[in-house]
């Protein structure tokens, strides 16, 4: 069977521009622990041919429905453009990678982290395409200030990984839930169509390495030389990227930004009936050609979006810059680091910008040694560098050291003034140990415990103090009208019993208060989002908990899925939306109101 691409129009095939680097980091979720044998793990089946292209305002499914359910390595789909030299070299390359590579993996038995029978079962199991479902069940009333669409990205990988498989190696998959007038809801979920993905679906199996995954060792550079020799040859292209796009989500200046960052972003657009449509890379109109952070911060007070590029192979190892609320770039601020670092988050100030300089780096020559590219520095002091934003040259960035601090992901940071008039900058984030947790499996008992780290910009000291102790939180954030001004009340995943999410957790950075959510039995979801209501006037005099918190969730006895809103000043359950389809566990998302949505750039 020839997969067919008509639902990928000529006009998103010219926005793919620019390579991009083979290496990506994001933050796992419910890893589940219920698995299945590594050649039955449940997916989609490959896309089916179309006769004719759809219509523009149409996104046909990447695959059929109810053709299958199980996820199996695919025999090779040689494309038609192919001349008979490049599938000969095909064909050559194919059985390299079943007769040795392949073979010699089988040999090896794979960790927890890479083995697709954990990272790829349970309710991480990949799920076919949804097409919109109008007219959800919903128990009780949408509050009336949640007018929009609420988005979430996740890994769902479309083929059967033929080696290792890490969680955030997966395609990006977005699940859409769009609330309307009469407490009516809608559901669908569509791949994001980047270029690998839209090759892949050519072949009809996975071509491009996974970064996590595979890229371990000896066999790890075997693999990295079977894409190259593929890549040389013309049979795939990764000169328009390499990434999945299955982290992160911002909507900004008009488009719904798809991130990982191992790629451009990749604009989504929200049509007129609630469905979701692959536009193409965006290069924010041809101002970057690299890769940015999954995590970008949006000013609520400017309407700037700041954001980072790290790169794993050369100098400068890490690059800031931003765009004002028109798209406008500012020049990039180039800093200075000694090596390649994980930097998957950030914070911004009002008028600093906070970098993270932890202990997990980026060492390709491990690779040669047998081992992971990404190490954890156990001689490294993790540091902050604290940037001015308007520094023009970048060589007044402030370091400070934050010994045994790993935060992967960062909450809100501001600043203060000491009482002997010292400006000090207060972050607020989740410290995880052991640091390298989401990658390798380790015997000591995994932490993610909500601290708080003070900065003094003249002594350049720092302090740490745990907020919440015993308990994992993960996963979630604050009011965004707060974003880098002083917070009282973060929302986080409760991530207990790890690596299980089992509620929401609203906590009172004054006096360490935990108020909590809990799903219930059997019950599970990832990240709250907390959506402010508008008709509050944000100030200082205690309102800044006026909203509601939206997420996913599973039943995994029940099995059945579904979006719950919480509201924020009392946590308590408003509605709940029954969806129609299985929802994996994934990663981040974002709320896109009607007014946001009128001015949606098409």
């Amino acid at each position: 069977m020839q997969p067919s691409l008509h639902f990928f129009t000529p006009k998103h095939q010219s926005l793919l521009q620019t390579q991009s680097p083979l290496f990506t980091s994001k933050f796992i979720v419910n890893p589940a622990k219920k698995t299945v044998p590594r050649n039955q793990l449940p997916l989609l089946s490959p896309p089916a041919p179309s006769r004719s292209p759809p219509h523009p305002e149409v996104v046909e499914p990447m695959v059929q429905r109810e053709r299958s359910n199980v996820l199996v390595p695919q025999h090779p789909n040689y494309p038609v453009h192919l001349n008979r030299f490049q599938k000969l070299a095909a064909v050559a390359l194919d059985k390299i990678e079943t007769s040795v590579i392949m073979r010699l993996e089988k040999n090896h038995v794979l960790p927890k982290m890479v083995d697709p029978a954990v990272q790829i079962s349970g309710n991480f199991a990949p799920v076919e395409e949804c097409p919109v479902h109008h007219g959800l069940e919903v128990v009780g009333r949408i509050p009336a200030c949640l007018r929009g669409v609420y988005v979430r990205n996740g890994a769902n990988p479309m083929f059967a990984p033929s080696g290792g498989h890490h969680l955030f190696d997966g395609d990006g998959m977005i699940h859409a839930i769009s609330l309307g007038l009469g407490n009516k809801a809608s559901y669908c979920c569509r791949y994001t169509r980047t270029s690998r993905l839209v090759q892949e679906a050519r072949f009809g199996r996975c071509m491009f390495p996974k970064p996590i995954g595979e890229l371990h060792g000896h066999l790890g550079l075997a693999r990295l030389g079977l894409y190259m020799a593929r890549a040389g040859l013309g049979l795939v292209d990764g000169s328009h990227g390499t990434g999945v796009a299955n982290a992160g989500l911002v909507y900004f200046n008009g488009r719904l930004l798809a991130m990982s960052e191992d790629d451009l972003p990749y604009h989504v657009k929200i049509t007129g009936d609630a469905d979701l449509e692959t536009i193409g890379r965006f290069n924010f109109n041809d101002q970057i050609d690299c890769p940015l952070i999954a995590h970008p911060k949006l000013d609520p007070v400017t309407g700037d979006l700041h954001t980072l590029n790290y790169n794993v192979l050369k100098k400068p190892y890490l690059k800031y810059f931003r765009f004002d609320k028109f798209g406008r770039k500012s020049r990039d601020l180039h800093v200075d680091i000694d090596q390649a670092t994980m930097i998957h988050d950030f914070a911004i100030t009002e008028n600093f910008v906070v970098i993270p300089d932890h202990q997990m780096v980026f060492k390709l020559s491990e690779m040669i040694r047998g081992g992971s590219p990404v190490v954890y520095n156990k001689n490294k002091t993790s540091r902050f560098g604290v940037l001015q934003q308007n520094d023009v040259v970048g060589s007044g960035i402030q370091w400070i050291n934050v010994p045994n601090c790993f935060c992967f992901h960062l909450w809100n940071a501001w600043e203060e003034i000491s009482d002997t008039g010292d400006k000090i900058i207060v972050v607020i984030g989740s410290s995880m140990n052991p640091p390298d947790s989401i990658f390798n499996e380790s015997k000591d008992t995994f932490r993610s415990e909500l601290s708080e780290i003070r900065m003094n910009l003249r002594t350049r000291q720092s302090t740490q103090r745990v907020i919440v102790s015993g308990m994992n939180l993960e996963a979630g954030q604050v009011n965004g009208q707060y974003l880098g001004q002083k917070t009282r009340f973060v929302y986080l995943a409760i991530a207990d019993p790890w690596p299980k999410c089992s509620g929401i957790a609203k906590v009172d950075l004054q006096t360490g208060k935990v108020t909590k959510f809990m799903y219930g039995t059997w019950r599970y979801g990832g990240e709250p989002f907390f959506v402010p209501d508008k008709k509050q006037t944000c100030n200082r005099n205690g309102d800044e908990d006026e909203g509601y918190i939206m997420g996913l969730l599973r039943d995994e006895k029940k099995e059945m899925s579904e979006m719950v809103i919480v509201k924020g000043s009392s946590m308590e359950q408003v509605a709940a939306i029954r969806l129609p389809s299985r929802v994996p566990y994934g990663f981040h998302g974002t709320f896109i109101s009607q007014e946001e949505l009128r001015r949606q750039v098409i």
